[in-house]
């Protein structure tokens, strides 16, 4: 049974324990333990019994080994058959949880989600407990979005597309390899993989691909473009060109269709035209570059242009008079935030985290457990945090070559107070505050929410300001403009949180606040020590949204870092 199955089933569980009622803490370990092994780069089968897996009891080892060993599991069997598969399926829907989806099915005598659609329009939707216009709209949308072609969360795909260009880029008959498409420009969602090669033994390099391990169905196999499905459906499409048609052929294959519509009308207009097998003199047809990317933007006065920013945001134009930014690289980060350990819902104990950050090569990082009353998150409470801030200011003595700053995630009230008193905030060196609960709020009250946690004295960092989930819940409506003037004015720094399924503030967000002189983060929310890889995806963030090193918080040196926070 691959990784991915595994995951589906756990989540499945966990969605099905909390219809049914259980206790919390169940289901939650159910779901930990999914996360878990969503992040594994390895095969479970491989790690099993041979190494702890964070979070995962005894107990729970021992299901997923009947999984792996038999490809079933009885518990999941027994369960399931409790719980109508429609309530499942309802959980697909953003917005709409395990306890609404039984909700509406028990008020509604609900068997499909045709029917779900029916009562739903019909306003009968409004008839259960809790549900109102608004709901009711965003049941409406997230049925239709249920319709269009599935989006895959970036964080999601990257590994398994990097697998795959590893296993060509490895092969002797491969002379040049690149990942396209929205991939290569890192969108936060990816439909498809789209891969390019050169190889003079097309055939062979066809023949690994379709046989490659995570190949579920071969949909089409041919001399020069092969497609595949691997796990969840997602597609893998794999071009064999040219050599000569190499960068014509992954400019026109990485897009974004806006991009290379706009650069094919400004060619035209010089008397070029563009394609996929190169540049071409309109009148004679005589092709003039094509070998590479470099060649084709410099042919027409252009510096090459960075994938992440060809989305036709004004990338060409800047390009034509050198003005792009120098965007930052993944090499530019000295630290990370943003981490949460056992104490409160992490999987690895504080020293855990640190080893694995030098690792990293990082210069400082801070703590930053959930605090206070948010159960769902095992929140630390006052006492427990100021043991914690002993334990961190400890380990930070004996440390030589890190330094480790105590923090904390502080959830934001719903009149913009934080849930901590001000006697522990100031023992604090990094204070992150964070709405995790009411995100449905007015645009007004929310807005003023947000805004009056910037206003206190003991704010640095806005997290993940929108407090989105990609294909799960919308953002929350808020006047991000006053948000980022508020920031500004009151110096705060916001944060473009990493975890996959935030990404947070997205690239169009975090561009706009850059341009209105907020200084910006990125934190990973690593809740395991495996996560502070997603460091990767928030780079990709902040150099889709056009940010150099300078404007991003943590690319400080820690020396810089301590003088601009005035941290000791």
């Amino acid at each position: 049974m691959r990784n991915q199955e595994v995951v589906d089933i756990l989540y499945e569980i966990a969605d099905i324990l909390e219809i049914q009622g259980e206790i919390q803490w169940k289901f939650l370990a159910y779901r930990r333990a999914a996360r878990t092994l969503e992040n594994l780069s390895e095969n479970i089968a491989d790690v099993l019994g041979k190494q702890k897996l964070p979070g995962i009891g005894k107990a729970l080892e021992e299901k997923i080994r009947e999984l792996i060993t038999t490809g079933k599991l009885e518990y999941f069997e027994k369960i399931k058959k409790a719980v109508p598969p429609i309530v499942i399926e309802m959980t697909r829907i953003p917005d709409v949880g395990p306890k609404t989806a039984k909700l509406i099915h028990d008020a509604l005598k609900i068997k499909s989600l045709k029917d779900l659609e029916k009562a739903t329009r019909s306003h009968r939707i409004q008839r259960v407990k809790g549900i109102g216009p608004k709901m009711e709209k965003a049941i409406l949308k997230g049925l239709s979005d249920l319709k269009k072609p599935q989006r895959h969360l970036l964080g999601v795909i990257l590994p398994v597309a990097n697998q795959i260009y590893e296993t060509l880029k490895n092969l002797k008959e491969v002379k040049q390899v690149s990942l396209g498409g929205s991939i290569r420009r890192r969108r936060e969602t990816i439909r498809d993989i789209d891969i390019l090669v050169t190889s003079d033994k097309p055939e062979k390099v066809m023949q690994v691909f379709t046989t490659m391990e995570l190949v579920k169905k071969v949909v089409l196999k041919g001399p020069t473009k092969s497609t595949v499905n691997i796990k969840r459906d997602i597609q893998v499409d794999l071009r064999v060109v040219e050599d000569e048609s190499y960068g014509a052929a992954l400019q026109y294959f990485t897009g974004s269709k806006e991009h290379n519509v706009m650069l094919r009308t400004m060619v035209s207009q010089m008397g070029y035209k563009l394609n996929e097998y190169g540049v071409f003199l309109k009148d004679t047809d005589e092709k003039v570059a094509g070998k590479t990317e470099e060649e084709i933007y410099k042919l027409f006065g252009m510096t090459w242009i960075p994938p992440e920013l060809r989305e036709d945001r004004g990338e060409i134009e800047a390009a034509q008079t050198n003005s792009l930014p120098t965007l930052v690289e993944l090499a530019d980060i000295k630290g990370d935030l943003h981490l949460h350990t056992e104490a409160s819902d992490g999987k690895n104990t504080l020293e855990e985290i640190v080893k694995a950050a030098k690792r990293r090569s990082y210069e400082y990082i801070a703590i930053a457990d959930h605090v206070g009353s948010l159960k769902m998150a095992n929140a630390i409470d006052e006492p427990n945090l100021l043991k914690q801030i002993s334990q961190i200011r400890k380990l930070d003595a004996q440390e030589k070559n890190i330094r480790i700053f105590a923090g904390a995630e502080v959830n934001i009230n719903l009149d913009g107070s934080l849930d901590l008193s001000e006697d522990v905030l100031s023992q604090l060196d990094v204070v992150i505050c964070s709405a995790h609960s009411k995100l449905r709020m007015p645009r007004k009250e929310m807005t003023e929410r947000v805004i009056n946690a910037l206003h206190n004295e003991y704010t640095m960092i806005l997290g993940h300001p929108t407090n989105r989930l990609l294909n799960k819940r919308p953002p929350s409506d808020i006047d991000l403009i006053k948000v980022f003037d508020a920031a500004k004015d009151q110096g705060k720094i916001l944060e473009i949180n990493a975890y996959p399924a935030r990404l947070d503030l997205n690239d169009v967000n975090s561009r706009t606040a850059n341009q209105r002189g907020v200084l910006l983060t990125i934190g990973t929310d690593a809740h395991s020590i495996t996560q502070l890889k997603f460091i990767e995806l928030g780079v990709s963030v902040a150099r889709r949204a056009w940010l150099e090193k300078k404007d991003l918080l943590n690319t400080l040196s820690l020396k810089e870092f301590q003088k601009k926070l005035k941290i000791e």
